[in-house]
């Protein structure tokens, strides 16, 4: 085929790891567009020489600035652009979406060519339920601010997924386990290429594992959603508490209980501390 594509914008997905993963429709897209938008050019030329393309390229990624969003708006008038992150689904864990509501709201075509995405593949290989999940791209680097943004989903009745670095696994999987409880989770690296593996335990377990090993490749982490709680009575809660505050702050003998007895942290916390008022 070689008919030239109409005008507009083409979210092609890639593979996150064996070329093979890449669709029949998605290489013909890469072929026909007239230029191809990449996070690297470098690892993207790669994958155009593997098919065959030789479609010009330029660069669009986090440090794209607005004007150059807008000369790229402009040009889907009259070319075929492609959209493609370095491995999976463009708009995942990227700044694509910017570009794709641009081109929206200026009324040119926008198309999606689906394919490989890794928070999809991780979930499906961590034997974890795939009902309802929730996807958190990256965590902050920060401690508090990871904090934050874990507390912010600690009680959503549903699996987490989220990326992570080999450098930052050990670190991420213990603050997961501070706040989420003995909750069962996977880590999942390398997927689709040749040293795939899927590692599954609790998320003490798994902080346990990596505490001193950095494993190498894209990392994908996937939670377990809340086990039904049981009905903890306020009398339970206050006996454990107040032996666990005769040797630590109310904070963290509120954490430790929390997690002993599985409920929301911020309520072991909240008569921690009117136990240390009375």
């Amino acid at each position: 085929m070689t008919d030239a594509l109409p005008p507009g914008l083409y979210l092609v997905a890639t593979p996150i790891g064996n070329l093979g993963d890449l669709g029949a429709r998605a290489a013909e897209t890469l072929r026909r567009v007239d230029r191809i938008l990449a996070e690297d050019t470098r690892v993207t030329g790669k994958l155009l020489a593997h098919i065959g393309s030789r479609v010009p390229m330029s660069r669009y990624d986090d440090h794209s600035t607005e004007p150059e969003r807008r000369r790229i708006v402009e040009r889907l008038g009259t070319e075929a652009v492609a959209l493609v992150s370095d491995a999976g689904t463009p708009l995942i864990s990227d700044p694509g979406y910017k570009l794709v509501r641009q081109a929206r709201g200026a009324g040119h075509l926008v198309v999606t060519v689906p394919g490989p995405c890794a928070a999809i593949a991780g979930l499906t290989v961590s034997g974890l339920p795939t009902d309802r999940f929730l996807f958190l791209g990256f965590l902050p680097a920060k401690a508090k601010a990871r904090s934050d943004a874990i507390g912010e989903i600690a009680s959503v009745r549903a699996t987490l997924v989220l990326y992570e670095s080999g450098a930052r696994l050990g670190e991420t999987l213990g603050a997961l386990r501070k706040q989420l409880g003995p909750r069962d989770a996977a880590v999942a690296r390398e997927l689709t290429k040749l040293h795939e593996e899927c590692v599954t335990g609790t998320l003490a377990e798994l902080t346990e594992r990596y505490a001193s090993v950095v494993p190498k490749g894209e990392i994908v982490i996937v939670v377990g959603p809340p086990a039904e709680a049981e009905a903890v009575s306020d009398r339970d809660l206050d006996r454990l508490l107040e032996t666990a505050m005769a040797r630590l702050s109310p904070s963290r003998a509120a954490a430790e209980v929390a997690e002993q007895l599985g409920i929301p942290r911020k309520r072991a916390y909240a008569r921690a501390l009117e136990l240390s008022r009375e």
